[in-house]
C-alpha cells in the first residue's frame, strides 16, 4: 500500500491539475460501506496534503473535491442500508461478523447525529456508521447535514495534517 500511496503521490506532483480529481475519488472510496475495505486511502490524502504547502496545488478546489468525495461516499451507503435493510445482514463482511450491525445500531441510536461525526473520523466506523443510519432511518435531511459538513471537516483535516507535516519536516530538514 506505500508503493501505491508513493505512486499516486508522485503522480499528483506532476500532474497537478488531477489532484482534485483523485482526492475526489480517494476519499469517494474511502467512504463507501464495504468498498473502503479495500481502498484505504487515507494515507494518500495524508500524502497529497503534504503537496499543497510544496509543490503551489490550491488547497481550495482539493478541500472540496475531498469534502463531496466523502460526503457522496457516505450518501451512497446510507441510501444503500435504506435501500436493502434486512438484506444488508446476509452481506459480506457483515454476514461473518453480525454483531459489527448490532453495535452500528447501538451507535447510531445512542449518538444519533453526533455519530455521523464521530463515525468520520475512526476507519472502522467511517463507512459503517452512514449505512447503519440507512438501515435504522435516520431522518434524511439529519443526516446528509452532517454528512456533508463532517466530510469537509473530514477532508481539511487530512489535507491539513498533511501539509503541516510537510512544513514540519521541511523546518528539520533545513535546520540538519
Amino acid at each position: 500500500m506505500e508503493d501505491f500511496t508513493r505512486a499516486l503521490a508522485d503522480f499528483v506532483r506532476d500532474h497537478q491539475v488531477w489532484a482534485a480529481p483523485i482526492v475526489l475519488l480517494l476519499a469517494f472510496g474511502e467512504s463507501i460501506a464495504f468498498i473502503s475495505l479495500v481502498v484505504p486511502a487515507w494515507g494518500a490524502l495524508v500524502a497529497i496534503g503534504a503537496l499543497i504547502g510544496v509543490s503551489g496545488i490550491s488547497f481550495w478546489p482539493v478541500w472540496l473535491a475531498g469534502g463531496i468525495g466523502a460526503a457522496l461516499g457516505d450518501w451512497l451507503s446510507y441510501w444503500f442500508g435504506f435501500r436493502y435493510k434486512e438484506h444488508v445482514a446476509e452481506m459480506w463482511p457483515l454476514s461473518r461478523y453480525p454483531g459489527i450491525l448490532e453495535r452500528g445500531e447501538a451507535f447510531v441510536k445512542d449518538w444519533g447525529v453526533p455519530s455521523i461525526f464521530i463515525g468520520r473520523f475512526f476507519g472502522p466506523l467511517r463507512a459503517s456508521v452512514p449505512l447503519a443510519a440507512g438501515i435504522f432511518e435516520m431522518p434524511y435531511w439529519q443526516f446528509q447535514i452532517a454528512n456533508f459538513v463532517s466530510a469537509l471537516v473530514w477532508s481539511a483535516v487530512l489535507l491539513l495534517f498533511g501539509d503541516v507535516m510537510a512544513l514540519i519536516a521541511g523546518w528539520l530538514w533545513r535546520a540538519v
